[in-house]
């Protein structure tokens, strides 16, 4: 009978806490604001702040740099870039990152980008990263 119980106990726990983990959501940060602005550039620090909070919560993250956002690919693996250390954050998270390779391209950055980065050029829609892509997976899309 304690066996069963046990067994019990422990099916019950296992379902729950793989249900809460089911439950957890996953979200695709799409950041295409430049760096002009100092509106730009607080949608930038929080397109990383969101996406840290939600991979530190548990949340599947990929965070897609696009439009005038791909200028911030490369810059934010600059040191003395004041959000460097946020950025350093989501690469330790393990955070997948797509760069738009057409955006890239036509905001003059694609060629700034170091060998590792340009692994992350995506154009799987007409050039740019797709979202249906991301939605199939059961991601959200949050636009910054």
């Amino acid at each position: 009978m304690k066996k069963a119980l046990w067994m019990g106990l422990i099916l019950t726990v296992t379902l729950v806490t793989g249900f809460a983990a089911e439950k957890k959501g996953k979200y695709a940060i799409v950041l295409q604001s430049g760096n002009e602005t100092n509106e730009a550039k607080a949608r930038a620090v929080h397109a990383l702040l969101y996406a840290t909070e939600l991979a530190e919560s548990g949340y599947g993250v990929v965070l897609i740099f696009d439009g005038a956002g791909t200028g911030w690919a490369n810059e934010l693996r600059k040191p003395e870039n004041p959000f460097h250390k946020h950025y350093t954050r989501i690469k330790e998270l393990g955070m997948v990152e797509e760069i738009c390779d057409y955006c890239a391209d036509s905001f003059t950055v694609k060629d700034d980008l170091p060998a590792e980065q340009k692994k992350l050029l995506v154009g799987d829609y007409e050039g740019h990263p797709s979202l249906v892509k991301w939605i199939e997976r059961g991601y959200q899309i949050i636009v910054l």
